[in-house]
């Protein structure tokens, strides 16, 4: 099984540096054409779906339909961006000092009161791809930045919190191998900036 986990395309709030979280904001014309363009890269590699997985925000389930031209998409709650609380559409060219001081230091600031914790992201996504176990083929799983590096964070044990700041471009996509011996290492395979690695 090989699963490619991917942050959804750009909306409106996205250009305008808003935190979106739970906001159910659909993608915008430059969104779509990168979930289009994403949908060509995995046919010119020759990589078809089995199963489709997104989050029930508009945004990922409209990215998970066009980047695999239509195919069912089966949604799970898992899979939703964290959850920013009070901070939900805040500007983030002037957030306020609590969310400077936690996004300086992710890993040993924990999250402001009435945003969810990063434990729970990690804990929910792990939740959900060990759910995978059984199923076979290839699977894409449509998300959002914050969640899917809480994904990366449960693939990725040793990574030490790394994730959190790590940049993830509107329609990247990481890939990851399971096998009986469990989970292989989380590898960068497509972004809006270029292809990071061939798969």
């Amino acid at each position: 099984m090989t699963i490619y986990i991917m942050r959804h395309g750009q909306t409106d709030k996205n250009q305008a540096k808003l935190l979106q979280g739970r906001s159910n904001v659909a993608l915008n014309e430059t969104g779509m054409e990168e979930a289009r363009a994403a949908g060509e890269w995995f046919r010119e590699k020759g990589i078809a779906f089995d199963h489709v997985y997104a989050s029930p925000m508009i945004r990922a389930m409209q990215t998970a339909e066009l980047v695999t031209g239509g195919q069912n998409v089966t949604t799970d709650e898992r899979l939703l961006e964290m959850d920013y609380g009070p901070y939900e559409g805040m500007d983030l060219t002037n957030p306020a000092p609590e969310i400077i001081t936690f996004f300086s230091d992710f890993v040993n600031n924990p999250a402001p009161d009435g945003m969810e914790p990063l434990s729970s992201v990690i804990s929910r996504m792990g939740a959900f791809l060990e759910d995978l176990d059984e199923i076979e083929g290839n699977i894409l799983i449509a998300t959002h930045a914050v969640a899917m590096k809480g994904a990366l964070e449960y693939l990725t044990p040793s990574s030490n919190g790394s994730y959190w700041a790590k940049y993830i471009s509107t329609c990247g996509v990481y890939a990851v191998d399971r096998t009986e011996d469990g989970f292989g290492e989380a590898k960068e395979v497509y972004s809006q900036g270029g292809i990071k690695e061939g798969v």
